[in-house]
């Protein structure tokens, strides 16, 4: 983690004290909203009590049929289509033995009107006035007043209009026939009629009869008619609370009367905005119901605190409203004495002082908060990006001290060490990194020096050993030449050395000529060293350098095979050839000294992004793990050194391979072949840099 990150981390700490005041405030919200949700019970309670007194609700509406406000006009006609926006709210019709019906009744300015579905897909069919009519498919209908009830058998053999029979003597106030269209289809039928209006009845019964289920074909359902009250809407009016939207329910959950309207819209009449609601319900209010869709103007409600209060129990509840970004407050509380309920008060209030006083108090809690945050962060983000800044500028610095051989690439030639005159901590890390790189520079040029002089050193010690087991071996031979009784008369040459002589002299003479070899080899690779370094780049085309390689290797190497892939495309490169041709010389030694004399080898040139790849294969035994990583440092080598007499292998070819690769900006690696056939040996190019030429170079 970077040190901006970290500071960072530390400057958020002082997020402890918004956190502190937040829960604060949740916890004033929580009593606020307490307080709020009693009072709005408190005052649904005296509502309530007051209807119970005045009358308002009658104890007998609870199961009453429903009448809905029909908006538009309705024509009888049978058909459901002028039916449709009050579907939603039918009422369902018993039938025995069946699946219920559905009734619907609505009333509009020129009358009251019935609608009925019944499921019937095994018809049994016959008039009104038929005899056998009640045994048919038929409605009961049933209209009560003041003087009494009358019911009327309702059938019909076709589609079409149909007239109703009365089944009981006239009563005062009802007619003596209903006119009906009556429809169907493949699930049933459909009845609709015009019901009378002034005076609308008290009651009304319905009952449906289906021959193929059976039953009583005079069974009828009489309950009273509720609907939507002008006069108890007046009465709430006066008896609710302001600002507050108050509806009176049937047990049912039928609209009996309304006043008011939930004004929830953001920043009308002191509701908060949309920005403030929504950080009210995302960070202080957390236990808020989902809005009850349709609720506002329906004619039936059926939300949890409505089936609660029904059930006997005053309940409040705070949700999201309608409109996006409100929240309301609801209580419904039973209407009803004695343990009765005869209906539901339901009171809606806009949320505004709860939210309100809470937003502002969060609001003045954060913007403190985040300002000395702000400025906290501030300050250590700016100290930590100028602290990571110098540090990155010393690591830059410290990074391009070296070269990959250990050599200062002349960044104390232009000047001191970067930051080695600041007084702090970084300015002694500084300082300390320049001692270190000093001390590094000059042991490191004492090891790149330190073969050439040991090369030189050893060169005089060699001459005298040599010059020694020379005048030893002629020493011991004089004697010899003097006697002639020693001369072998075959050759006429001195005998034979000593027998015990002879082997000693040999491994002398090995050890020198091994040690001289490896003084010229170390003086070779210090001229290696400075010749690669001094190698002037040129535009050639890479196919060229190793299909001139290939042709030459194929004259070496005797049985073996040779296979030359290049690609079809020119490959070219700002590189070395020569160097090139000489990594390629050492790979391809060290692969004829292991292929056997039947074995293959194959050179592969590929193009790579930015570079090229040349690959040298062959058969013959594997690598061990072990010599993966270091195969290609100086004196490394895997051939066997114990052989007296043989010419030693110092291990310097791969290594040239190597810094033939780095001089390149490449790499040179090795691995075994995945079908365990043999080695690859790759080595990885790139275009050398383009170096401007000077006119005159400036003295240092």
């Amino acid at each position: 983690m970077s040190l901006r990150r970290k500071l960072l981390l530390v400057a958020l700490c002082t997020l402890a004290l918004p956190v502190a005041g937040w829960l604060y405030v949740r916890q004033m919200e929580t009593l606020l909203r307490e307080g709020q949700a009693q009072a709005l019970l408190a005052s649904a309670r005296a509502v309530a009590r007051s209807l119970v007194v005045t009358g308002a609700v009658r104890p007998h509406d609870a199961g009453g049929w429903y009448v809905q406000q029909a908006d538009n006009p309705i024509t009888v006609d049978g058909y459901g289509d002028d039916w449709a926006p009050l579907t939603p709210w039918s009422q369902s019709l018993a039938i025995p033995a069946q699946q219920h019906g559905r009734l619907l009744l609505a009333q509009d300015s020129g009358g009251l009107y019935l609608y009925a579905t019944v499921p019937d897909t095994r018809r049994t069919r016959a008039d009104a006035g038929d005899a056998d009519a009640l045994a048919a498919d038929h409605l009961i209908l049933a209209l009560g007043n003041a003087n009494g009830q009358r019911r009327y058998l309702l059938a019909s053999a076709a589609p079409g209009q149909s007239i109703a029979k009365p089944l009981d003597p006239p009563v005062a106030g009802l007619p003596d026939q209903l006119a009906a269209q009556w429809q169907e289809d493949g699930s049933g039928y459909q009845v609709e009629l015009r019901l009378p209006h002034n005076p609308p009845p008290r009651t009304l019964g319905v009952g449906a009869y289906v021959a193929a289920a059976g039953g009583d074909p005079l069974a009828v359902d009489v309950r009273p008619l509720l609907s939507y009250s002008d006069t108890l809407s007046g009465e709430l009016a006066r008896l609710a609370p302001d600002h507050v939207q108050a509806r009176v329910l049937a047990s049912q959950g039928w609209l009996l009367a309304r006043s008011g309207r939930l004004d929830t819209a953001p920043g009308v009449g002191g509701q908060p905005g949309w920005f403030a609601s929504l950080i009210y319900r995302s960070l202080l209010a957390t236990r808020l119901e989902d809005a009850n869709l349709w609720s506002q103007d329906v004619p039936r409600l059926d939300t949890p605190e409505i089936r609660q209060a029904r059930a006997g129990r005053p309940v409040s509840v705070w949700r999201n409203g309608e409109e996006r970004g409100s929240v309301v407050l609801a209580a419904a509380v039973p209407i009803g004495a004695a343990g009765r309920v005869d209906g539901v008060l339901l009171l809606e209030q806009a949320s505004r002082s709860v939210p309100l006083l809470a937003n502002r108090a969060l609001f003045g809690l954060l913007l403190t908060s985040f300002g000395v945050l702000l400025v906290a962060g501030g300050i250590l983000l700016a100290f930590a990006t100028r602290l990571s800044l110098r540090l990155g500028r010393l690591r830059n610095a410290a990074e391009r001290a070296q070269l990959n051989d250990g050599r200062l690439d002349g960044l104390f030639a232009q000047g001191r060490f970067p930051m080695t005159d600041a007084p702090d901590e970084i300015g002694d890390l500084a300082r300390s990194f320049e001692r270190l790189f000093v001390v590094v520079d000059g042991y490191t040029d004492y090891l790149r020096t330190l073969a050439s002089k040991l090369s030189h050193e050893l060169n005089t010690p060699l001459a005298i050993v040599k010059s020694s087991l020379d005048n030893l071996e002629h020493a011991l031979r004089e004697p010899a030449l003097r006697e002639p009784a020693l001369r072998d008369p075959a050759l006429q040459e001195p005998a034979a050395l000593a027998s015990g002589a002879q082997p000693y002299l040999a491994r002398a003479r090995d050890g020198v000529a091994r040690l001289g070899t490896l003084v010229r080899a170390m003086s070779e690779a210090s001229r290696m060293e400075r010749s690669i370094g001094a190698a002037e780049p040129e535009d050639v085309d890479l196919r060229d350098v190793v299909r001139g390689c290939a042709d030459a290797y194929r004259a070496l190497i005797g049985t073996r095979r040779l296979d030359c892939e290049l690609p079809a495309a020119p490959l070219r490169m700002h590189c070395a050839p020569e160097l090139i041709a000489q990594a390629l010389d050492k790979l391809f030694d060290n692969a004829v000294s292991f292929a056997p004399a039947d074995g293959w080898l194959r050179l592969r040139l590929r193009a790579l992004d930015g570079g090229a790849e040349i690959e040298l294969a062959n058969q013959g035994p594997l690598l061990p793990q072990a010599m993966h990583g270091r195969l290609f440092d100086s004196l490394v080598s895997l051939r066997d050194k114990a052989t007296p007499g043989d010419t030693p292998h110092l291990g310097l070819g791969l290594y040239v391979v190597r810094l033939v690769a780095e001089r390149h900006g490449g790499a040179a690696l090795a691995h075994n072949l995945d079908d365990g056939s043999g080695v690859a040996f790759l080595l990885r190019l790139r275009s050398m840099p383009r170096q401007r030429l000077s006119a005159e170079r400036q003295p240092r």
